[in-house]
């Protein structure tokens, strides 16, 4: 069975191109439509006229239709299209916003952060979302999915990251349409009352009461964590040790509500309901009660974007089961991918949870029927282990080489503990909402609740020991774009070769294995000739990144505060050693002498060659007298210094005609890269 057989699957193809066309090529509303217009005129010319022309023109033109839809629906989602978005009437200064939460974020050490939707930017009535910020130590207004606030602040843009190969967090936030945020205080915000109530907000509130009426109950602090998120989408009271544990051992998907878990809910409820065949009409009425039933359940896990994609997939899969027909099952897929959730929302193309998702149902459906074929065990065990062994290497497989990409890190016991955890998580889902129901009928009894705590300590415990394995936990592994797209390449190929044998496809499976050998060879030698300086911006601490060749070497003073930029460093730039050194004062790359004064390095002789001066921890120095003196080509202030000696040395520079860099504005600071 070939996927790309299907038209549905080509033309899903088609779209994600044309999506990611429109990210590159950034076209506005107009040029999206004429394009797609004038492409959908000549379709029906040749729709028309088709037995006159060659039957390959109207496939190739129905490509192109489909790729111009993909761009013109990625034009729609950009605010800069949109009269009405807000981000066309903000400016410099405090403006009054009427905002309504729409979701609420996983706090962090330092803000409590809400996703909401503008309403109203002074008078003028506007759409558009905007991240929400404040301080945990307001948090205690305990702001709810649906609240209406009234906000007088200046929204700003979100910054993008000032060191290098960092986590974007400015990219991320664009791709869930959200460009500006506002800080939120008890003096400049204030709920407004009579607010309407959305599906969003009833799903909020009755996540709300479910989890208190499980805090009632006995439940462990780490195993209602646990099934808060396995449960309900809820993973803010989980521990960092336990995120760190699952993540270590392969199964943090587990904890994140995904279609692995719509997924086995499928299954279950397929299971169940079986007796409902014997009806009239049984099986049009089992499915439709299976897909009220996983609507339910997206509800109940507060119709999170993730949920929603999952249960909109698996709608389709459960439709895919009532047919009946192993060749629905490419079909079905692809349909939910291109005419559903990507010709709504085109944006879910760049997240990772939407990428994970369809790559993992994708390689099942693709590669587990391959692997059940190269064995079939008569035991029963030995058959129901092999296939969820099967399952998960499947989906492994999938999503390997995009876990390599975004986390760079592998568990190499992800097969056992998928084996192990896969039962738990199976009767997990299906014994917790008998929970959940019980629970909310207050007739949840000590003994459900000691037995269903037992199961989840059992899990987080075998988990955690499987965390404590480090040799087969491989981290910081470079990967890259390329990288990533010849992977696919080769597990697309080896699929197809094994599907069905040819000389075409070994000659084209090798090819790519030796695409990827090379690229990874001339990485490594490229290296070996580079050497770059890098000063980077963290908050009161200094860090100089120096690289030659496959070593890093970071001279601080605090190497705990510069571990994360390091490593991030070090993965996207191959590097293969890391040396951390003390902080000096003084360096020389090329014959250019590089200057740090700090505060207790703070003079220079007069008429001393330097070609760079950074200025770190504040120095208290006189500048103009100084730029006298030494007359730098280049000054450079870090994040360590104040922010009033940062304005007053600008505006020095700026005298002095001197190039003047901060890096809690402009960055990192790269001095020489060969």
């Amino acid at each position: 069975m070939h996927p790309l057989q299907f038209n549905t699957v080509k033309l899903s193809l088609c779209l994600i191109l044309g999506i990611l066309l429109g990210n590159l090529l950034q076209l506005s509303i107009f040029i999206s439509l004429i394009s797609t217009l004038f492409t959908l005129l000549l379709l029906g010319i040749v729709f028309r006229h088709q037995q006159k022309l060659p039957s390959w023109l109207f496939g190739v033109l129905a490509a192109c239709v489909t790729v111009c839809v993909g761009q013109l629906s990625f034009s729609l989602t950009q605010s800069k299209n949109f009269e009405h978005h807000y981000s066309h009437l903000l400016q410099s200064k405090n403006q009054s916003f009427i905002i309504k939460i729409r979701e609420i974020l996983k706090p962090n050490a330092y803000s409590q952060r809400f996703v909401a939707r503008v309403k109203f930017l002074d008078t003028a009535r506007v759409s558009g979302k905007i991240l929400l910020s404040m301080a945990p130590d307001t948090a205690n207004t305990q702001l709810k999915v649906d609240d209406e606030l009234m906000v007088f602040s200046t929204a700003t843009p979100i910054k993008a990251p000032l060191n290098p190969h960092q986590f974007n967090y400015k990219k991320y936030l664009s791709h869930l349409g959200i460009e500006h945020q506002l800080y939120l205080s008890p003096d400049n915000s204030f709920i407004t009352p009579n607010t309407s109530r959305s599906i969003f907000g009833v799903a909020a509130q009755l996540r709300q009461h479910i989890i208190k009426k499980l805090k009632k109950a006995a439940f462990g602090k780490e195993e209602l964590g646990v099934i808060q998120a396995l449960l309900l989408g809820q993973r803010h009271d989980i521990s960092p040790a336990t995120n760190t544990d699952y993540k270590d051992a392969g199964a943090y998907h587990i904890l994140a509500l995904s279609g692995l878990h719509i997924g086995i809910l499928l299954g279950l409820l397929h299971f169940l309901l079986s007796p409902l065949e014997f009806l009239p009409k049984g099986r049009t009425i089992k499915l439709a009660v299976i897909v009220l039933l996983l609507w339910g359940f997206a509800i109940l896990a507060g119709l999170s974007p993730s949920i929603l994609r999952a249960v909109t997939m698996f709608s389709f899969v459960a439709y895919a089961l009532y047919l009946n027909r192993p060749t629905s099952h490419f079909n079905i897929l692809a349909l939910s991918l291109f005419f559903i959730l990507l010709l709504l929302d085109p944006l879910l193309l760049f997240q990772v949870g939407f990428q994970l998702s369809y790559a993992a149902v994708f390689a099942i459906v693709l590669i587990f029927p391959l692997l059940q074929k190269l064995w079939a065990p008569k035991n029963y065990i030995i058959k129901k282990s092999w296939e969820l062994l099967s399952v998960s290497l499947a989906a492994q497989l999938g999503v390997f080489p995009i876990s390599l990409f975004y986390f760079h890190q592998f568990p190499g016991l992800f097969f056992v503990s998928s084996l192990i955890v896969l039962p738990f998580l199976t009767f997990i889902l299906g014994f917790g909402i008998l929970v959940i129901v019980l629970a909310l009928s207050n007739s949840l009894p000590p003994v459900v609740v000691a037995f269903y705590d037992s199961v989840i300590w059992a899990m987080n415990s075998t988990i955690g020991y499987l965390a404590q394995q480090e040799g087969f936990l491989f981290r910081n592994i470079p990967f890259d774009t390329v990288q990533l797209f010849l992977s696919y390449a080769i597990i697309l190929t080896l699929v197809l070769l094994l599907i069905k044998t040819s000389y075409k496809k070994t000659l084209l499976f090798l090819g790519f294995i030796l695409c990827f050998q090379f690229y990874i060879l001339a990485k490594q030698h490229h290296s070996k000739s580079r050497e770059s300086l890098t000063i980077g911006h963290l908050s009161r601490n200094t860090a100089l990144l120096h690289r030659r060749g496959s070593k890093l070497t970071i001279f601080t003073n605090h190497p705990p505060a510069t571990q994360r930029i390091a490593s991030d460093y070090a993965i996207a730039q191959h590097t293969r050693e890391l040396e951390y050194l003390p902080l000096r004062n003084s360096y020389t790359i090329e014959g250019e002498r590089i200057v740090v004064m700090d505060s207790v390095y703070n003079t220079l002789p007069k008429n001393y060659k330097v070609t760079t001066l950074v200025l770190t921890h504040s120095p208290k120095i006189n500048l103009d007298r100084l730029l006298d003196w030494v007359q730098p080509k280049t000054i450079i202030a870090d994040g360590s210094n104040y922010k009033s000696y940062i304005k007053r040395w600008k505006a020095s520079c700026r005298a002095k005609k001197i190039p003047f860099h901060y890096t809690g504005e402009k960055g990192a600071f790269d001095f020489f890269v060969r």
